[in-house]
């Protein structure tokens, strides 16, 4: 870590021990704040990074996002639509929409789509309409966010992802420590998906229509008979290449029985091949 980013950090985890009104009357936390943000906003730090094969939290950045909370008063915010109607939203003065420019490379499609301040999205993302980013997430190169998808704060997005319509990427401020869903790299996630709760998804995992993956679900791994499962030390973590869909298994107990129960549970059903890397290509004119 350099040492403005060292500086910084330190400075953070000064003014995140401190309440609200001792935040406000501290001379220079708007200033600390501003130089956070703008480094969030350009990918320079992250809520969470992966380090010697493992992903971590870093806390300092996601105490960071806080005191911007802390900091911020409510203000009015009018946006006119092409001299047709006005657009009224009401938030913190800290976190206004990002705004971009041709040079930032990232295609926004017309249509209600938004991204909070203190995101970053990399040069040759698309975001189809509506969608939207919250704060402290982190969008690679090349990846698509489609119709109706919400990457929410501190997520982690890796390149040439691709989040189908209507996909939920959950989000993480508290507790401080705890990793945010990570999509790797080249990641296909189909339409109507939930990723929550600290999941991993690793690279060029396909996770089909409508699957949810949280940390209380096990994932059934139906190729190398076996259980994944969240565990003390670690989050769910769906393995590279794996192809996950939405399966069901029988309930235990005499009444699931005779009524014929069963509950829902996610499934690897295969791993990653030529005919499933064809079926998931990207299509590069998109981007």
């Amino acid at each position: 870590m350099s040492d403005d980013k060292q500086k910084l950090k330190a400075r953070i985890e000064e003014l995140a021990g401190l309440s609200a009104d001792q935040v406000k009357a501290e001379d220079d936390a708007r200033e600390v704040f501003a130089c956070f943000k703008q480094m969030l906003n350009s990918g320079d730090i992250r809520s969470a990074e992966k380090i010697d094969g493992t992903w971590q939290a870093n806390a300092w950045v996601k105490q960071g996002i806080l005191l911007g909370m802390k900091l911020g008063g409510m203000q009015e915010n009018t946006i006119q639509f092409r001299g047709y109607y006005d657009w009224t939203f009401i938030d913190k003065d800290t976190y206004p929409l990002k705004r971009f420019t041709k040079d930032d490379g990232v295609r926004v499609v017309p249509g209600g789509s938004s991204v909070r301040d203190g995101a970053y999205l990399a040069p040759s993302v698309v975001m189809m309409p509506p969608a939207y980013v919250n704060v402290g997430a982190y969008v690679d190169s090349g990846s698509m966010i489609d119709s109706h998808a919400l990457v929410g704060s501190c997520a982690q997005i890796g390149k040439n992802v691709h989040l189908s319509a209507a996909v939920q990427i959950g989000g993480v401020l508290e507790p401080i420590g705890a990793v945010p869903v990570v999509i790797e790299d080249d990641v296909m996630i189909g339409g109507n998906c939930g990723i929550y709760e600290g999941t991993i998804v690793s690279s060029r995992a396909v996770i089909g229509t409508g699957v949810i993956l949280n940390a209380s679900t096990p994932v059934y791994d139906v190729v190398n008979e076996r259980v994944i499962r969240k565990t003390d030390d670690s989050p769910l973590v769906i393995p590279e290449g794996a192809v996950v869909v939405a399966g069901s298994r029988k309930v235990k107990g005499d009444f699931a029985a005779d009524n014929g129960l069963s509950i829902y549970t996610p499934m690897i059903i295969k791993y990653r091949d030529e005919k499933t890397d064809s079926a998931t290509a990207l299509e590069d004119a998109l981007r």
